[in-house]
């Protein structure tokens, strides 16, 4: 079996060389860059990898705005995305979250929590592949999970929708049971992979965001009041 590839974008070489070294003992490729440029440069241009380990604060372009340009691309936006930073604050956190990062770690932290976070990350996004079923194809909404691509059907036409990864995420597992009302814990959890505080204000955002991108469909996305959401069943 393949090694899976984490790729380390850390600035500092001390550091990203102790990333590197600890990856690679532990059972894994891995790569370092020293900069966005040259990450992106390779994300163009070589095999993409398993998973990504991102420091927020680097030379020129920040974690955040790769983050995002991540994000916005369909062909990248599937990568789980680790960020770490040496600040603490519940704001840089909350924001990596919304901006699309799987989990998040603030510096210092011990090696092996960092292994540990990795395979639990990769573990969730296998899984979420594994158990959410692509709806069928007379619906006016689907997703393909293959090519993470979402679509409507207005008038016979299909129109591809530009979704963020986690927008993609939350309509592929509302999609997968229609009628079930999820939480906003549960959607934290499932999508982001985190209990972070009870943190809800992330999953409303993306909620709106995905109901304007749905247009004359997104009221299909209907809130539970003092529990959560659930997609609408075609019979309701």
């Amino acid at each position: 079996m393949a090694k899976q590839v984490i790729w380390c974008v850390e600035d500092e070489q001390n550091i990203r060389d102790i990333l590197e070294y600890t990856l690679q003992s532990t059972g894994f490729e891995s790569r370092g860059f020293k900069d966005g440029q040259s990450f992106l440069d390779a994300l163009q241009q070589e095999a993409l990898p398993d998973l990504v380990l991102m420091d927020i604060m680097l030379p020129n372009t920040d974690g955040m705005s790769l983050l995002k340009q991540i994000r916005s691309h369909t062909q990248y936006a599937h990568i789980p995305v680790i960020m770490t930073t040496a600040k603490g604050m519940e704001y840089d956190k909350i924001k990596a979250l919304e901006q699309g990062a799987d989990d998040y770690l603030v510096k210092p932290f011990g090696m092996m929590e960092m292994v540990a976070r990795i395979k639990a990350v990769l573990r969730r996004c296998q899984a979420r592949q594994n158990n959410i079923h692509t709806p069928h194809e007379n619906e006016k909404i689907g997703v393909d999970l293959q090519s993470r691509q979402a679509w409507i059907i207005e008038e016979d036409q299909k129109e591809f929708l530009d979704l963020t990864k986690k927008e993609f995420d939350l309509l592929a597992l509302l999609l997968s049971q229609p009628g079930v009302v999820f939480s906003r814990d549960d959607l934290l959890d499932a999508v982001w992979h985190t209990d972070f505080l009870g943190e809800t204000r992330t999953i409303d955002v993306h909620i709106r965001s995905l109901r304007t991108k749905l247009k004359t469909y997104g009221n299909q996305i209907e809130t539970v009041r003092g529990v959560g959401y659930r997609f609408a069943r075609n019979d309701d």
